[in-house]
């Protein structure tokens, strides 16, 4: 009795020590970001995420578009246009260096501009930049760029992400290791799990007041209100909830700004396929849809209506939302005109988004009352960008396009849209001669106008921007084109409530050395009792399973559509720059070739270069795996020990019961809380466990992962409940596997006989009913640490852990096809090794194995 009071005690302590959030320090904030950016260069790649990390905190550009799109100085101080507004003489401000101390200069300029513009070059805005001719470097702080033609756009183009200034000496090495001349650096890369700034110290202008921001990638909404609610998270930029937004407002311990964002949401239409080649068409479409009712059923009452690809709160917007009024009648009328009286049939590709699957829904329900047919039909984003941005294969689709100031796609003849206008074009062409500020307003409404007029697509609502901070942040937000969430003068108000923040202590990485010389040994072990030719041949089957696996894996992962370049360059990629990135990813050679260099780099232990993150794929999965095996591990000693008691006690009140003695009631209720365990679905039991142990109770972390370093406790707190989510239906599976195995084995003669010799039920059951009964659970358990490490994907994105489950879903999702193949081939390797291992230790536990033969 006195051992279990203190064993109480110490676990009393143990769960205070585990639990008890740690306040962190007023200079570091954590932030969640629902995409985790493919790399951290946003000159060679469009991805939307990127800019979000490290634009203007890491890199600067020689000037910053303020609220309402206003070009204020940056990095020059001050410029100046010809007359004939070809020339553009930037004056650069002094003293400023890259944060591996190369200076800033007029030499910096020129090389950041013609680096962009050369053909190999990738930058997703390398069409808007080609109007540049050339740089001259006129004096060491004064940069002059030469234009072909007059471009009245070109400030506002060097004030997007792509034309930030980078350092000759570490240009290349941006994707994976950024060097620019903002406020910040990036300090730390856990790869699927967060990105860390850290202040620099040596930078030219005001001190950031916080000393750190970390980035948590969360990619679902449930998700990111469970960490804001948890306080794993101070704030949240670009929200993706919106129907959580309410009871977040009400909530004292946050703010929540609402904004309009350059995310022109629209209903596509496909202006070169039949009938939405026909503008009678395509104006009865836009009479059918009822833009407030989208708003309201897809974005929650948020949102603004537009009429046009135009922002409202861009300057020079013209309002044409009551051009096309809903009109169901004049829908009918113009459908008829255009010789469709009866309507037709088309589909919808609708992308694995909350806001375009429930307006796809809201928008097929209106055009059925005018008589057009809607087929839904689901598709992924990589499939998206290649069928149909990349090949225009479909009829409608609805998509946010988040590029600032981008009605010019609407003059490209190649654009996914299929519009060609000679009368657009030509406005496009005036505007971009045009230098004074009200001319290029005039010639800005002209464009809304013209897009409206021929109805190229039916222009819903401006995208909100959702900004949810905790209530003590100040200063962290910017309503800007590019959505600035502004580090530089973001700060913490200890006097306003907030959410309690949570830290850790320091520790090392002793477990995963513990755990290999303890996997070590068990083999070592099993594998002398069961035989040298047993374990050689077993070996030869494993690599013999791992190399076809890898044949078939390499296939397979063919015939998915999406190419991976497209989807790394996103919607605005230039054909050149497309062709280069898919010669520097090697997607041009012949399929058979990249195998046979895939195969052979694996002989070598050389998994391949990650397309989307640019490391090395190995190095890759081991970071991953880091987290994955320990999370197996846990769950498996999780289950096992409730199968353990589960399954013992159900088997001692079965056999009590077939005595005459009782216990059939507690056999039925135990077999009734397995049964329970098994039918529970693991996402929707991490679901609960995440909302009452972390959102309510504030016990454990909502999710993410602070790493080994962090310390022991912290990261077992961090994998408790995936753990207890993927552990509750094995433990069941096992306990009445164990069960049975042991009723079964209670009823043999050699048990009749230990009876006989003395030996109570109990002593019976554990000593010699339990290592017979075994053999099959081993078997079971070994098919369960396998399917709980290949199969942890659903928690793992649920408790947004940095997993191989995670990598692979983002792998995928991205076309990322050499991280899919290598730790698909590495999982099977992983899984054929287990069962390897299942069969060592069957034959070290069972008595009637003997070198590895049964009798």
């Amino acid at each position: 009795m006195i051992f279990l009071t203190r064993l109480a005690r110490s676990v009393m302590v143990l769960a205070v020590l585990t639990v008890a959030p740690v306040a962190l320090a007023r200079d570091s904030l954590t932030l969640g970001m629902q995409l985790e950016p493919t790399g951290l260069d946003p000159t060679a790649e469009a991805s939307d995420a990127i800019p979000r990390v490290v634009f203007p905190t890491v890199f600067e550009g020689l000037v910053h578009l303020g609220v309402g799109g206003t070009v204020q100085p940056l990095l020059a101080t001050d410029w100046t246009v010809t007359a004939d507004g070809l020339t553009y003489v930037f004056h650069l401000r002094a003293g400023v260096r890259f944060q591996d101390g190369t200076p800033f200069d007029a030499e910096t300029v020129k090389f950041s501009l013609e680096r962009a513009l050369a053909p190999a070059s990738t930058n997703p805005q390398k069409v808007a930049l080609s109007h540049i001719d050339h740089v001259d470097v006129i004096d060491p702080l004064t940069a002059a760029v030469r234009l072909k033609a007059p471009y009245g756009s070109l400030l506002q183009v060097l004030g997007w992400p792509a034309a930030v200034m980078v350092s000759p000496a570490s240009a290349d090495g941006n994707l994976t290791h950024p060097v620019g001349t903002g406020p910040y650096t990036v300090a730390d890369w856990q790869r699927g799990s967060a990105i860390t700034l850290a202040r620099n110290p040596a930078y030219w202008g005001p001190a950031p007041h916080l000393a750190s921001v970390t980035y948590r990638f969360i990619a679902d909404p449930a998700a990111a209100t469970a960490a804001l609610k948890a306080g794993d998270i101070q704030g949240f930029p670009a929200f993706p909830a919106p129907e959580n937004i309410a009871a977040l407002k009400a909530d004292p311990r946050f703010t929540v700004d609402i904004a309009p964002s350059e995310g022109e949401t629209l209903l596509a239409l496909n202006n070169k396929r039949p009938p939405f080649d026909n503008v009678l068409v395509r104006r009865a479409l836009s009479h059918a849809v009822d833009r407030q009712a989208v708003i309201q059923g897809a974005m929650f009452g948020y949102g603004n209506a537009i009429g046009s690809h135009y922002p409202p709160q861009n300057p020079g917007y013209v309002d044409l939302t009551g051009l096309y009024p809903h009109d169901i009648a004049k829908a009918k009328a113009l459908l008829a005109e255009a010789g469709y009286p009866h309507g037709f049939t088309a589909t919808l590709r609708v992308l694995p988004l909350p806001y375009a699957k429930r307006a796809a829904e809201i928008i097929a329900a209106q055009l059925a009352e005018a008589g057009v047919t809607v087929v839904l039909q689901d598709v992924e984003w990589a499939t998206w960008i290649t069928q149909v941005y990349g090949q225009h294969d479909y009829d409608m689709t609805i998509v946010a396009h988040v590029e600032p100031m981008d009605y010019d796609i609407y003059g490209r003849d190649d654009y996914y849209f299929g519009y060609s206008s000679p009368a657009y074009k030509a406005l496009l062409a005036r505007l971009d001669a045009t230098v004074e500020e009200n001319q290029r307003l005039a010639v800005l409404g002209d464009i809304q106008h013209r897009l409206a007029d021929d109805a190229v697509n039916v222009f819903l609502f401006e995208y909100p921007y959702f900004g949810v901070w905790d209530a003590r942040l100040r200063d962290i937000w910017l309503p800007t084109p590019v959505q600035l969430v502004d580090l530089a003068t973001a700060r913490f108000d200890d006097t306003a409530p907030g959410t309690a923040a949570r830290g850790a202590t320091s520790a090392g990485r002793w477990l995963a050395w513990s755990l290999g010389l303890a996997l070590l040994g068990a083999v070592a072990l099993a594998a002398a009792k069961a035989g040298p030719r047993y374990v050689a041949g077993r070996l030869t089957a494993l690599l013999a399973t791992v190399l076809a696996a890898s044949l078939v894996i390499f296939l397979a992962l063919q015939v998915i559509p999406g190419d991976p370049a497209r989807v790394m360059m996103g919607m605005s990629a230039d054909p050149a720059a497309l062709a280069a990135l898919r010669h520097q990813m090697g997607l041009d050679l012949p399929a058979p070739q990249r195998y046979l260099a895939w195969l052979a780099g694996l002989v070598r232990g050389d998994f391949g270069i990650s397309y989307t993150y640019r490391v090395d794929v190995g190095a890759l999965m081991a970071e991953r795996l880091a987290v994955t095996l320990p999370l197996t591990l846990y769950a498996v000693a999780l289950s096992t020990g409730l199968a353990l008691a589960l399954g013992l006690l159900a088997a001692l009140g079965a056999v009590r019961a077939r005595a005459g003695l009782g216990g059939g009631r507690i056999d039925a209720l135990l077999n009734g809380v397995a049964q329970l365990l098994i039918a529970v679905p693991n996402f929707w039991a991490g679901t609960v466990l995440a909302i009452v142990f972390a959102g309510t109770l504030h016990w454990f972390s909502a999710g993410g992962f602070p790493g080994w370093d962090a310390g022991l406790l912290p990261a077992l707190k961090a994998l408790t409940l995936p753990a207890v989510a993927l552990a509750a239906p094995q433990a069941g599976i096992l306990a009445r596997v164990l069960r049975g195995e042991l009723v079964e084995q209670m009823g043999q003669d050699y048990i009749r006989t230990a009876r006989a010799k003395g030996l109570s039920q109990v002593q019976a059951l554990v000593r010699h009913a339990l290592p017979n009964a075994l053999v099959p659970a081993l078997t079971i358990l070994g098919m369960q640490f396998s399917f709980l490490l290949a199969g942890g994907i659903i928690i793992e994105n649920v408790f947004f852990l940095p997993g191989l489950g995670r990598l692979v879903f983002q792998a995928v999702a991205q076309r990322d096809l050499i991280v899919v193949q290598g730790v698909t081939v590495g999982l099977v390797a992983a899984v054929v090794f287990v069962t390897f291992l299942v069969d060592l230790a069957n034959a070290a536990v069972d008595p009637r194995l003997k070198g590895g033969r049964r009798p």
